[in-house]
C-alpha cells in the first residue's frame, strides 16, 4: 500500500476535487481534532463500508485514509478493506495525524491530540451493577459452572494508577448457571454454601484487599497489561493473592479490568474432594483449582 507524504496528499487533494481525506479513526477522537478537510469514516464499525458509500459515492473518487501513526495500523486495514470492495485507495497517509501536524497543516476540532484516557485520584466505588465475579469448578469429568454477587467494592488511584481498593463478595448469593434441574441446581448450591466448601453460615463474605498494581511493561490493552497484588480472605483464611489483568477503559472512559484468576482452594480451607488430602474419593473427586473470571468497573465518577 503507497505511503503518501502530508505534502503529496495536499497535492493530490487539490488537482481530485472529488479526492477524499478518510479519518478512519474513533468518532470520540476525530470530534477531538482532525486534519482539515477530512470527514470521518471508523473502521471498526460494522458499517464502515457503507459509511464510505455515503461519503464519497462512486468507487472511482480517490480516496486517502489516516490513523494515529506510529504503531496503529488502523490505516493499513481500512485501506485493504477498501481496495477489496473495489474502491480507488490512492494510498495512506504516513505518520497518520502526528505526520500532518508536524508538516504544518491546518486541522480542525475541539482539542489538541486526544489525550490518553486517565482515573481521577482518589477512592471510587466499583459499579457492581456491571462488575461481576463468575466462578468455574471442575471434577474429573464435569464441570459446572456460575456467578457469585459483588456485595460492594472500592478502587483507590493515585496520578491515574490503581493503587488500592477492595472487592466484597457475598457467598450467600451464589449461584449455578449450567444444571437445568431445580431440583439439582438446588441440591449443588447447598452442598456450596454448607461446611464441604464455604460454610457461609458461618463465613458469609469473601473479601480481596487490593495492596498494589503496576503495569506491566510492554503489554497493551487487550492483553493482561496489570499485575495486581493483595489478600484474599475467604472462610477463616488471609493468604496473598496476585494475578494478572487485561485493564483499560470502557466507552464512556470509566477505568475497567478483565482477569481469569485460578486459585488453588485448598489454601482457604475449602478441601472438599481434594485429590491432594484424601483418598479413595472415586466419583467424589474435585479439582482443587476453582477459575475466577473477574469483572471489575469503576463508577462513572472515576473518569478524568
Amino acid at each position: 500500500m503507497k505511503s503518501m507524504h502530508p505534502e503529496t496528499v495536499t497535492a493530490l487533494l487539490a488537482q481530485h476535487p472529488p479526492a477524499r481525506l478518510i479519518d478512519v479513526r474513533l468518532p470520540s477522537a476525530f470530534a477531538h481534532l482532525h486534519a482539515d478537510g477530512a470527514v470521518s469514516a471508523c473502521v471498526f464499525e460494522v458499517g464502515f463500508l457503507a459509511e464510505i458509500e455515503l461519503l464519497a459515492p462512486g468507487r472511482d473518487i480517490p480516496l486517502i485514509v489516516y490513523d494515529a501513526g506510529a504503531a496503529d495500523r488502523a490505516a493499513e486495514v481500512a485501506a485493504a478493506k477498501l481496495r477489496r470492495a473495489g474502491h480507488d485507495v490512492a494510498g495512506i497517509l504516513e505518520g497518520g495525524l502526528p505526520a500532518w501536524i508536524a508538516a504544518g497543516f491546518a486541522t480542525s476540532g475541539d482539542g489538541s491530540l486526544e489525550p490518553s484516557p486517565s482515573a481521577a485520584d482518589g477512592s471510587h466505588p466499583l459499579d457492581v451493577t456491571e462488575s461481576r465475579i463468575e466462578w468455574t469448578g471442575r471434577n474429573l469429568l464435569n464441570r459446572h459452572r456460575g456467578a457469585v454477587a459483588i456485595r460492594s467494592g472500592h478502587l483507590v488511584f493515585e496520578r491515574g494508577q490503581l493503587i488500592s481498593g477492595e472487592v466484597v463478595a457475598d457467598l450467600r448469593a451464589i449461584s449455578c448457571a449450567d444444571l437445568a434441574d431445580p431440583k439439582l441446581n438446588r441440591g449443588l448450591i447447598a452442598h456450596l454454601e454448607n461446611d464441604d466448601f464455604f460454610d457461609t453460615g458461618r463465613f458469609p463474605e469473601a473479601r480481596f484487599l487490593i495492596l498494589g498494581a503496576e503495569p506491566i511493561p510492554g503489554r497493551m490493552q487487550g492483553s493482561p497489561n496489570l499485575r495486581v497484588h493483595g489478600e484474599l480472605t475467604l472462610k477463616d483464611v488471609t493468604a496473598p493473592l496476585m494475578f494478572e489483568a487485561a485493564a483499560g477503559w470502557t466507552g464512556d472512559g470509566r477505568p475497567a479490568a478483565q482477569a481469569l484468576v485460578p486459585i488453588d482452594r485448598t489454601l482457604w480451607n475449602v478441601i472438599y474432594g481434594s485429590g491432594r488430602l484424601f483418598s479413595g474419593l472415586g466419583g467424589h473427586l474435585v479439582s482443587d483449582l476453582i477459575e475466577l473470571e473477574l469483572r471489575m468497573v469503576a463508577g462513572r465518577n472515576a473518569a478524568l
